[in-house]
């Protein structure tokens, strides 16, 4: 019996007791004691480990005030390797108080519903410690405090002071230092971005921040994950000792994210071995340092598939995760050169950009460059290599595997779809019922210089954009066959009338410009040779045109083939 894979599961301890498949990333602990830092902001895209990291370290590290738990926590451990690395590491199991928050919910549509999700996640965690108020270190006044918290009902000031002060309880009632654990710190603020209220929410994270990790001398240290650097002078103000772990360090590069050996040993496993190179064109391809990592989530979806059937098609499944709001933004807002840079990456290129890690969400769009490294944290983007010049970091950054580059293309074709409902197509139209090749492609050609295209699913991207723009006519009703693979032409195009006008198109993909006209030509051939008409036919349509029609990059060739009258 292979164990189950932990689909969606992200507390340790289920993991554990429950004999899921776990990847031991019990070294990350070690590789934290070891460095001694004493605030710790992990930024990682998002679905790569943040969560079930941080759900370790708190089961390793705390002291729940119960002997009991605290026992079956450590049992948790058996067998993995932070054990097998002496006292001077074990010893640290189950020693301290730890607050654990985390923000991942706050997602609403305006700041007072944000703050009240925020409010209870604070709230939540005061309750899990309320052993303490048993304690006759705290004070009758902070105990009443610690009650209106847990309870919802303090104010604004002393929710945004909240972890200090449970810190400081937590010292008086233990006489330990906590440990602060805080994953996805950035989730209430990207939404506050998009959502327009940026001011309040940071106004409120940054004293909830500062007030814990800026001079609490009740810190023992603290462990922060996100996806994105917030300026460290907006949120963390005089943090002069928050270190920074980004997907540039070397250091921790291997505890996020699947190495290609951690998901060869999972495969062979799940004795689904033989889909490996699927596996590495889908979801490999991140740089982490140096450390070459494969997308967690995505694999564990994968392998769950293969599990079941060997055969399995890959799926997107990181595309399901999120809004993609960024992808969408920088498609909207591009401008010629924006557009030429996405094609540059579709078409498996790269580009040099400056590294810019203290850049707000305000700062977004202030650039390209700022853009472009927004994508990069937040895996959208990955390095291929890195250079310095002038006193600056530069890296080359692609496109990471096929999984994320068919984001880009299925955000690119709905964008395209919104843009043509936009344009009026009434003279393609006419050009259509009259024949007129040269106009159809004079006006195609023009589309198709505005638009980001791209060419490694090229058939996928022009068949998209021809029957999106000829689906705009409230004249005619678009057919496309193309997924059928039953022998049909690629568009039919009718009146809802059958004494209407009626047209059948096969569009091909050429191989260079030179090859357009005759390719226009061959598709219109296919049409007559395979009687792609006869459909309509037998529908009872009696004037049909047939229509060649072919792609290379940002040209096309329209080919008329005459009316057929019956």
């Amino acid at each position: 019996m292979k164990k189950p894979l932990p689909i969606g599961v992200d507390n340790f301890q289920e993991i554990i007791k429950n004999g899921y498949c776990y990847i031991d990333k019990t070294m990350f602990i070690k590789e934290l004691l070891d460095l001694k830092g004493k605030v710790n902001l992990f930024l990682r895209p998002r679905r790569f480990g943040k969560t079930l990291n941080l759900s370790m370290l708190r089961y390793f590290f705390e002291d729940t005030g119960d002997v009991k738990k605290n026992e079956e926590n450590k049992t948790l451990f058996q067998g993995l390797k932070i054990m097998e690395q002496g006292e001077e590491y074990t010893e640290h199991l189950g020693n301290y108080p730890v607050i654990n928050l985390t923000l991942k919910s706050a997602k609403q549509p305006g700041f007072e519903s944000a703050y009240s999700k925020l409010r209870k996640a604070i709230a939540d965690e005061f309750q899990r410690h309320q052993y303490i108020l048993s304690s006759e270190k705290i004070t009758e006044e902070d105990k009443e405090l610690f009650r209106k918290i847990a309870g919802r009902k303090a104010e604004y000031d002393d929710y945004s002071g909240a972890l200090e002060f449970l810190s400081k309880c937590l010292y008086e009632a233990t006489d330990q230092k906590a440990v602060i654990l805080i994953d996805e710190y950035d989730v209430p603020l990207e939404n506050a971005y998009f959502r327009g209220f940026y001011e309040k929410m940071a106004d409120f994270i940054r004293s909830l921040y500062e007030s814990a990790l800026k001079t609490n001398n009740n810190l023992q240290f603290a462990v922060i994950t996100g996806c994105l650097r917030i300026s460290k002078e907006s949120i963390f103000t005089g943090l002069n000792h928050l270190n920074i772990i980004s997907v540039l360090d070397r250091r921790y590069s291997e505890h996020f994210g699947f190495t290609e050996q951690e998901v060869i040993r999972m495969m062979s496993h799940y004795e689904v071995e033989s889909r490996f190179s699927t596996m590495k064109e889908w979801y490999d391809g991140y740089l982490f340092g140096d450390t070459e990592v494969y997308n967690p989530w995505s694999v564990i979806k994968y392998l769950y598939d293969l599990y079941s059937d060997v055969g399995a098609f890959p799926h997107p499944y990181w595309i399901n995760t999120s809004s993609n709001d960024m992808i969408k933004d920088l498609i909207a807002r591009a401008d010629r050169e924006t557009k030429g840079q996405i094609e540059t990456l579709l078409g498996g290129g790269a580009l040099d950009i400056q590294i810019h890690e203290e850049v707000t969400y305000e700062d977004m769009y202030g650039s390209g460059e700022n853009l472009w490294n927004f994508l990069y944290f937040t895996g959208y983007l990955t390095k291929d290599s890195e250079y310095f010049k002038e006193s600056s970091i530069f890296i080359r950054v692609r496109i990471p595997n096929t999984e994320v580059k068919t984001i880009y293309q299925n955000t690119i074709l709905n964008w395209l779809k919104a843009a043509i409902k936009k344009e009026d197509f009434h003279d393609l139209y006419r050009a259509m019922e009259e024949g007129d090749a040269r106009r159809m492609t004079d006006i195609l050609n023009g589309q198709l210089f505005r638009t980001i295209s791209f060419y490694d699913s090229a058939e996928n991207f022009y068949h998209g954009f021809l029957t999106g723009i000829l689906s705009q006519s409230e004249n005619y009703l678009v057919k496309s066959n193309r997924e059928s693979g039953n022998g049909r032409s690629d568009i039919m195009v009718k009146s809802p009338s059958l004494r209407g006008r009626a047209f059948v198109m096969e569009v091909k993909v050429s191989d260079s410009v030179d090859d357009l006209e005759n390719d226009a030509k061959k598709a219109l051939k296919q049409i007559y040779d395979k009687s792609y008409m006869e459909e309509l036919r037998a529908e009872g349509y009696r004037k049909i045109d047939c229509y060649g029609v072919s792609f290379f990059r940002k040209d096309c060739e329209v080919c008329f083939g005459g009316k057929e009258e019956f």
